[in-house]
């Protein structure tokens, strides 16, 4: 080698040395410089990922979800082996080998910017991504890219790769609102993501380089592309063998849109869950992975949906049917792309789906589907029942031809029927026509067919069908604490989220009656106490108009024992009671059972309950006829797990318990009533309150001592007055307006019918000891259900349908004896003891009537010094105080 070319190699070693001297001094003035700025790794070990806030039911049901980003967190150790190398294949095939930063990409990726001025593509590796993701914003920036470096480096330094890897699985966004692979499983194949495919994982793992342009359900054919190339990258770099690749590079692309898997159809739940949530946590509910474990029961919910919405069909097809509920352009029925569309739009309401009628026939209809598919509406499936809407209380005859009714791009709802074996669509809706919903019980499961044998055909049918106008709402508890077993706030939540559970403040007529009869029972009557039942006219000076109230249909019974008169719903009896307890006592009383007083009118109409409340309040109310007297309130969150799944809250509901001392309660008034100071007290009604939503639940923080003691639920009336009342509510349904409820075949049911005039409001508030349940018919509008539609029609079947599944195989349970209760024959006329004959009575043991010609209506008390009770005067007639 010659002096020259010598020194021209030295030159050019120096001039390397230099320049890499100059570069490592750039870098580390770089990194002096942007270090100060950086985020500390170390929150990378305790990071927590924004989880949305789910809502589950007693038995873990999935209920509801809410959250911006759909985010099911898993460990590496929960995510398959072949799905990871299809990542590493598609992102960074030397991640377990690298430090964090691919030399080879940074290159590319400095050649880049040197060309443009920007960095368009590569050089990030999967710790980049991380470094990226968690810190960093995503515009391609010089200073950018080096921050992302430097940060690459401090993570591998302070986290093991699989610590590096399982974060990027749970962060990476993957379109459609998913975030992390997990929840990607889920929107695009429904499933976990140990439940997939080769093929599945690896259209998975093509997401994150760009996912809106690989989304199989926008792109399916770029991602598809994507997918092949990733299972070749595969196959060369050996993690799956020939057969593997071959089997996957043909398989078709099955992606589609799932929304979130519920499990519970409960939305009514799920929002006041969502309430609740919030006012605990705040915004923070939303994105910290909260699990809220409410009291709902899947089953009993389940049930009480499926209650609601056939009775309110039941109700709905009894006053005929309205037509259809749009009529479109006919011209429309040529564009098969158009009316998909527009059928997509219209939500399906109560399982009952849209369709557009395409031809119409004298005994048959050609509907089409949202799914595109063309199905035909036989005369006998609900097409001869139809009899059409004149008013709540009238219907037309029925049609002669569809052709009356129907016409080309008319918009309908059908309910899908499955017929097994010979079983005929006039065998499907038998008794049904004219008292019921045109379709099968919608108790029915479509997926579950009854069959005899294994050889029975099940068919599809459709059947006419439509939503109804009137709503409804059922709430049923648990009576030893208040929890709620189940909740429907309206026939459907996608139609109407009001709340009519807890926002509906309605009159519950004669269903507010028990409460006026338990103030009198506590207050010394009997069941056995006699009122008239006689016609009463009111004129106060503060009553603009003369009141004169009636019994419904207009007829008197005279003399009346208060137990028959409950059981009968006589509306004098209950007047002349209040009338007689002192309007105030009452209210008082019921203040015991959880009643605002504020919300209740401060006159005598409210024997006949004018006041507007919510089914949630009633319910609370019976809950204390259930469980042998006490106030319970009604809760619906049960526990809260953080994103760990540890408690960090528990509720504290009042629960009863029977034979705990009741420290420091005061004993419920049982004065004598003082006949010379009875007035009436009549005054204008108060204005409509605002409707009320469920009460701020009872919570604490869990502690780390022993599991916190349950606040005891206090009296809300005697044992024995509970006692009493309760045979009082079941001969309600023995032989009074609650009929109905004996098909049941249960002896520990109880409860009352409630009807509104019009009527408007028609109610079914019940129980056993195991439930307290209300249920309400009526208009949202405050219109007229028609004549003939009570409490013991509208709303009393949806309450059998719900208790008959929610009681199956529980025994039949009835509420203690107390001390201090006796049984006494006594003339059911005079409500007087007698030696023969007569019926048998439940008295207080100190409050047995004596013998003569009427039980007065002045009550029979022992006061604290437990003083004997007077006998009435025997052989007298009415007292002059009997009105």
């Amino acid at each position: 080698m010659t002096e020259k070319a010598r020194n021209r190699l030295l030159s050019l070693l120096w001039l390397g040395l230099a320049g890499a001297a100059a570069a490592a001094m750039a870098f580390a003035s770089i990194y002096l410089y942007l270090k100060p700025g950086l985020p500390s790794v170390d929150s990378l070990r305790d990071i927590r990922l924004q989880t949305p806030l789910r809502v589950y039911s007693r038995d873990m049901k999935l209920i509801g979800e809410f959250g911006e980003k759909r985010r099911n967190p898993i460990t590496i150790e929960q995510t398959p082996e072949q799905f990871i190398k299809a990542v590493l294949a598609a992102e960074d095939a030397g991640f377990y080998s690298h430090n964090g930063v691919s030399i080879k990409g940074l290159m590319r990726a400095a050649s880049q910017l040197l060309q443009s001025g920007s960095i368009q593509s590569g050089g990030s590796t999967l710790t980049m991504q991380v470094a990226r993701n968690f810190f960093l914003s995503r515009e391609q920036r010089f200073v950018r890219k080096f921050n992302e470096i430097l940060l690459s480096l401090q993570i591998e330094q302070e986290l093991s790769k699989d610590d590096i890897l399982e974060l990027y699985i749970n962060k990476i966004f993957l379109g459609n609102r998913a975030y992390g692979f997990q929840a990607a499983a889920h929107v695009y194949y429904g499933r976990d993501i140990n439940e997939l495919n080769l093929a599945q994982w690896a259209m998975m793992a093509g997401l994150p380089k760009a996912p809106s342009t690989y989304n199989p359900l926008a792109n399916p054919t770029r991602a598809l592309v994507r997918r092949n190339w990733i299972l070749k990258r595969m196959l060369e770099l050996g993690y799956i063998d020939q057969d593997e690749y071959k089997n996957s590079i043909t398989a078709p692309v099955t992606a589609s849109y799932h929304g979130r898997d519920l499990d519970l159809d409960a939305p009514y739940i799920a929002e006041m869950a969502r309430k609740e949530a919030v006012e605990l946590f705040g915004d923070s509910a939303y994105t910290d992975g909260y699990q809220i474990i409410t009291t709902v029961d899947s089953k009993l919910q389940d049930a009480a949906r499926k209650a609601l919405q056939h009775g309110l069909e039941t109700y709905d097809a009894r006053h005929g049917y309205r037509g259809p509920e749009e009529r479109l352009d006919p011209q429309l029925l040529e564009d098969s792309d158009q009316l998909v569309d527009l059928l997509n739009e219209i939500p399906i309401l109560g399982g009952l789906e849209p369709a557009v009628v395409t031809a119409v026939e004298a005994q048959r209809l050609q509907v089409q589907l949202r799914d595109r598919r063309v199905v035909e509406i036989a005369w006998e499936n609900g097409l001869e029942s139809i009899r059409p809407y004149i008013s709540e209380n009238a219907r037309g005859p029925r049609l002669q031809s569809a052709e009356e009714m129907f016409a080309p791009g008319d918009i309908v709802r059908l309910r899908r029927v499955e017929v097994t074996g010979n079983e005929t669509a006039a065998d499907a809706t038998e008794g049904l026509a004219e008292n019921a919903t045109p379709g099968p019980d919608p108790f029915a499961d479509p997926g579950e067919a009854s069959v005899d044998s294994a050889d029975a055909q099940v068919r599809e049918e459709w059947h006419i069908s439509q939503v109804p106008a009137a709503q409804g709402a059922l709430v049923s508890l648990a009576p030893e604490d208040g929890a709620i077993r189940a909740l429907v706030g309206g026939y459907d939540f996608r139609q109407s989220h009001f709340n009519r559970v807890t926002q509906a403040a309605r009159q519950p007529g004669s269903n507010f009656k028990p409460f006026i009869y338990a103030s009198a029972i506590e207050k010394g009557y009997t069941a056995a106490s006699v009122i008239n039942d006689a016609p009463i006219i009111f004129e106060e000076t503060n009553l603009q108009d003369v009141w004169r109230p009636e019994n419904d249909g207009g007829t008197f019974l005279g003399p009346t024992r208060l137990r028959e008169a409950l059981y009968k719903s006589r509306n004098m009896v209950s007047i002349r009671l209040l009338q007689a307890l002192g309007i105030d006592y009452a209210l008082g009383f019921t203040e015991h059972f959880g009643f605002e007083r504020s919300k209740l009118a401060r006159n005598l109409t409210i024997a006949l309950g004018s006041s507007a409340l919510t089914p949630l309040e009633m319910v609370r109310g019976y809950a204390a006829f259930a469980n042998g007297g006490f106030r319970v309130e009604p809760y619906l969150v049960d526990r809260v797990l953080d994103v760990y799944g540890e408690p960090v809250y528990q509720a504290l509901p009042l629960t009863v318990c029977h034979d705990c001392p009741e420290p420091g309660s005061e004993p419920l008034s049982r004065e004598p009533l003082d006949l010379a100071d009875l007035q009436m007290e009549a005054s204008a009604m108060e204005p409509g309150e605002e409707p009320v939503e469920l009460r701020t639940l009872a919570v604490g923080p869990l502690d780390d001592t022993a599991e916190q003691a349950r606040p005891r639920a206090p009296r809300a009336m005697s044992a024995q007055t509970a006692y009493i009342m309760d045979s009082m509510l079941k001969d309600v349904i023995k032989k009074g307006t609650g009929r109905k409820a004996l098909a049941m075949k249960r002896g520990d049911i109880a409860g009352k019918t409630g009807t509104t005039n019009g009527p408007r409001d028609a109610w079914f508030s019940g129980y056993s000891p195991y439930l307290a349940t209300s249920a309400w018919v009526g208009f949202d509008s405050n219109g007229e259900l028609g004549k003939n539609e009570y409490g013991g029609s509208a709303a009393l079947p949806i309450w059998i349908d719900f208790m008959t599944t929610a009681l199956e195989g529980l025994p039949e349970r009835h509420l203690a004896q107390p001390d201090d209760i006796v049984t006494v024959r006594i003339n059911p006329r005079t409500g007087l003891r007698t030696s023969s004959g007569g019926m048998f009575e439940i008295f207080r043991a100190n409050q047995v009537p004596g013998r003569g010609t009427y039980s007065s209506y002045q009550p029979a008390y022992s006061d604290d010094r437990g003083d004997t009770p007077q006998d009435d005067q025997s052989n007298e007639s009415l007292p002059e105080e009997l009105f």
